[in-house]
């Protein structure tokens, strides 16, 4: 029997294994129930009583060594395992895939963004659900304006005022938020931003104000019911129409070129007095005259004015003291000038054609 033990012993030191299935089998060959340690426990029984302590220690020896070494080889079959887990060629070419790209819109919001930031203008942004105090009564919007027509404007709630109410009562209940009295709309324009901002800061102030804005129009190749806008304001002492000249030329000739001419021709809005159209040389032709510009040389970009002294009043600021500028620039707009897209609808079709066109735009 000793000699079986020391047979045993050098056999488990030697033992190897390249499957999970081989230890398995060396378990039961040795630890099984008809495993060969299993006989020479059962053969103990007959070992003469002073040799069984001997022969017990050699025996529980034999066991705690081919369990130990079981083990051994079923951990290195689990490492291996795990490291070996791929199947597939680890030095083969990877295969290729598109990078995504921007789309046309972002990067023109930030590339007016990165302009005005050069030219001292912070981000400003507000909820795109307003009230109708925000979005037309304190930008000197009366109540029978035009804009306020269902045609124009994505209502929420209605607000109906008592027929009893005057204009200016109608007027105050709005702006105290009297109950029932604010409508609840879908912003027509990002100058909400710009009330919030006089609302809670005093001059000087000098923000761009980008963000989504709704309106209620049939969608087609030049109009959609959504679009984006970044607006402007900059309210100081003694700002001045000259002012706000310089500073859309400035932009303008970041935007589209150090050659760029402007043309401002008088204009109406509510909220600025005097107002101004801006129009820019056509990039295409040079101001010569195309298809792109319909012959005229000049290509329309953006509103723009002095801030009308009502708005200033509206939102706590004297207007005796300060003045400020404002303009608005559909975003839309300014990518279809740079990049020549005809129709509006592609912005948000997602047609990943179109927007490969971008790729370099990263």
């Amino acid at each position: 029997m000793n000699d079986r033990i020391e047979a045993l012993l050098k056999q488990i030191e030697e033992l190897k294994a390249q499957k999970e299935q081989e230890v398995e089998e060396m378990r039961v060959r040795f630890l099984g129930k008809k495993g060969e340690i299993t006989k020479l426990f059962e053969e103990f029984r007959t070992v003469a009583p002073e040799q069984k302590k001997l022969f017990g220690q050699r025996l529980n020896q034999l066991k705690n060594a081919a369990s130990a070494k079981i083990d051994e080889l079923r951990k290195a079959m689990e490492e291996l395992g795990s490291t070996s887990a791929c199947t597939f060629d680890v030095t083969k070419p990877g295969d290729t895939f598109e990078l995504g790209t921007r789309h046309p819109i972002s990067i023109t919001r930030d590339e007016i963004i990165r302009i005005f930031n050069k030219l001292g203008y912070a981000l400003a942004e507000g909820p795109e659900i307003e009230d109708d105090w925000h979005v037309f009564e304190a930008l000197n919007f009366p109540p029978e304006h035009p804009a306020r027509d269902m045609q124009d404007t994505f209502f929420i709630t209605s607000g109906q005022y008592p027929a009893e109410l005057s204009a200016q009562e109608q007027s105050d209940a709005t702006r105290e938020g009297i109950m029932g009295h604010n409508p609840i709309l879908l912003r027509t324009h990002t100058s909400s931003v710009q009330v919030r901002t006089m609302e809670k800061k005093q001059p000087p102030i000098r923000v761009i104000c980008p963000g989504r804005v709704f309106r209620n129009e049939a969608i087609s190749a030049r109009a959609h019911c959504i679009f984006h806008q970044v607006e402007g304001l900059y309210i100081d002492k003694n700002v001045s129409f000259a002012d706000l000249k310089q500073a859309i030329l400035l932009f303008v000739r970041e935007m589209f070129g150090e050659h760029t001419q402007i043309r401002m021709r008088p204009s109406y809005f509510p909220f600025t007095e005097p107002s101004s159209e801006v129009d820019v040389s056509c990039n295409i032709c040079g101001g010569k005259g195309c298809n792109i510009c319909k012959g005229t040389g000049w290509l329309e970009i953006l509103g723009c004015g002095m801030v009308d002294p009502n708005v200033l009043s509206a939102c706590g600021i004297d207007p005796k003291v300060y003045s400020g500028f404002a303009f608005g620039m559909g975003i839309e707009r300014i990518a279809m000038l740079k990049w020549q897209v005809r129709d509006l609808r592609q912005y948000f079709e997602n047609d990943v054609r179109f927007l490969r066109e971008f790729q370099t735009e990263i």
